[in-house]
């Protein structure tokens, strides 16, 4: 891996468009170097997990309203719609939104946290579309979802967005623009017309996961993956971009992150260096914000020494303390000092932030699940409420140290719970990576990821169809052009809805 300092630079003090991070990053899409098959395995395992989770939220709001709105912009020989036929095609940055959203929805898919948050499974729905527009071949899609996680996860490993309230999609804009330059085997200049674009774009503030959180959550990665679409377009006509975007004397660092005096280092494979960053990221067991995966599984671990405790008598419990990394503290604990977070009444994204409501409801319920632990009815439970208002959190440095780690074998999203009871007694216990993990204590493999595809489309799609769609994807590196439609999964077993009606 190489590393780029990344710093501002004033217009008296100009840099060379050769040394600027966007050219880095064109540079690298632009390097097609064969693709490793544990990389490959891993594009595959990816894919189906954004089939699954997008055809469980194919009727719920959000999903409606971005699949009519595309289906307002059909085009043949452009890209399908997940729920749709595959004989229905739109024009393919309309096809990113509709799966991007669809994709995004139930917060269920995959992740990737250091110095920021991400989502890098946002990047397949714009690629996909681009492909399936342009004629792409399955091995062209792997190697351009290839560049795109490694784009992502170097972006977030490097810079934080969050201490700034800039919301994590700012990364993903020049993600999936990298990667669709790979997948369309653009220049270099082209490319970096295209990133530049994307990012300046695509910036804008965390208020979108913050107090009571709207559905624009499911929309924001989107419309990046939206507008990285435009911006290799435009890119492609011969327009240029803000440049530069990451080092100018008005850049996105130097007003919107830690300014003038900052410097950054940015890793990036050396050219002709395999691209193998996907291998670093991690699916979700749990439908929920991924800080609280292993706590999740902690929380079903615990529950049956509590109930031996208590004898399931809830309110025995007088009080719940998680020690824990800053971000899991500050964004989804008490630390927020968001009181929706506290509500019975809030938005199932809010419900999704809180920690303390996840904690409260995996305890009882021994799980979670990706509809029933969300239903207003079980939110406002009384033991559940109750239980829910005793829970605290804490940061502890070893967890935001451990959070921070480069080495894997160190690194941690979990923390330690301590339970406290009406004579006086505890019960502690800690948790360093979710189960699903690579390093948990159920790693999900190929096998758990059809078992969460076929578990997540029962009710909506059909035996025939889910057979028909994973044939197609396990064999996605020998996928000639014409068959890249096969990616889409039709809702068989269920209607879809319409929504209310707009302007297009």
């Amino acid at each position: 891996m190489d590393t780029h300092i990344v710093r501002v630079h004033p217009e008296a003090d100009r840099l060379p468009r050769e040394d600027q991070l966007a050219w880095k990053i064109a540079s690298m899409a632009a390097d097609q170097v064969p693709v490793d098959a544990d990389v490959r395995d891993m594009v595959i395992n990816r894919i189906i997990d954004n089939a699954a989770v997008a055809m469980a939220s194919v009727n719920r709001t959000p999903v409606v309203t971005a699949r009519d709105q595309a289906l307002a912009h059909p085009r043949n020989g452009g890209a399908t719609v997940f729920g749709v036929s595959s004989t229905t095609r739109v024009s393919a940055e309309w096809a990113a939104w509709a799966n991007g959203v669809a994709v995004r929805e139930l917060d269920f898919h995959d992740t990737f946290l250091a110095a920021d948050y991400s989502h890098p499974g946002d990047n397949i729905p714009p690629i996909l579309a681009v492909a399936q527009q342009t004629g792409r071949s399955g091995s062209d899609l792997i190697a351009a979802i290839t560049t795109a996680y490694e784009v992502q996860v170097n972006l977030v490993r490097g810079i934080c967005l969050h201490k700034h309230r800039i919301d994590h999609v700012a990364h993903l804009g020049p993600s999936a623009a990298a990667g669709i330059g790979a997948l369309l085997d653009l220049p270099t200049e082209v490319i970096y017309q295209a990133v530049n674009h994307a990012l300046h774009v695509t910036t804008a503030t965390r208020q979108s996961r913050k107090g009571e959180i709207s559905s624009w959550k499911a929309f924001a990665p989107a419309h990046a993956g939206k507008l990285a679409i435009e911006a290799v377009d435009r890119a492609m006509r011969g327009e240029t971009a803000p440049a530069p975007i990451y080092e100018g004397e008005d850049s996105v660092i130097a007003w919107m992150l830690d300014g003038p005096d900052a410097a950054y280092d940015v890793m990036l494979p050396a050219k002709g260096k395999p691209k193998r960053a996907i291998l670093e990221t991690f699916t979700k067991q749990h439908s929920a914000e991924y800080q609280s995966q292993a706590l999740i599984d902690l929380a079903v671990k615990l529950r049956p020494k509590i109930i031996e405790r208590t004898g399931g008598d809830w309110g025995r419990v007088t009080g719940i303390r998680l020690l824990t990394s800053h971000h899991t503290h500050n964004v989804i604990g008490t630390g927020a000092n968001d009181p929706q977070k506290l509500d019975p009444t809030a938005s199932r994204e809010t419900l999704d932030h809180s920690i303390m409501y996840i904690l409260a409801v995996a305890l009882q319920d021994e799980g979670w699940h990706h509809v029933a632990s969300y239903l207003p009815e079980r939110a406002a439970q009384p033991d559940t409420v109750a239980l829910w208002r005793k829970i605290e959190t804490e940061e502890a440095p070893i967890w935001t140290e451990r959070y921070h780690s480069t080495d894997s074998e160190e690194k941690a999203f979990g923390g330690e719970l301590i339970v406290t009871f009406d004579d006086g007694s505890t019960l502690s216990e800690s948790i360093t990576v979710a189960d699903a993990h690579p390093l948990g204590a159920r790693p999900f493999g190929r096998d758990q990821y059809i078992e969460k595809f076929q578990t997540l489309t029962a009710d909506t799609v059909s035996h025939e169809e889910r057979d028909r769609f994973l044939r197609t994807v396990l064999s996605l590196d020998t996928l000639p052009a014409d068959e890249l439609s096969g990616l889409n999964v039709e809702a068989t077993a269920v209607e879809l809805v319409r929504g209310k009606g707009g302007l297009f």
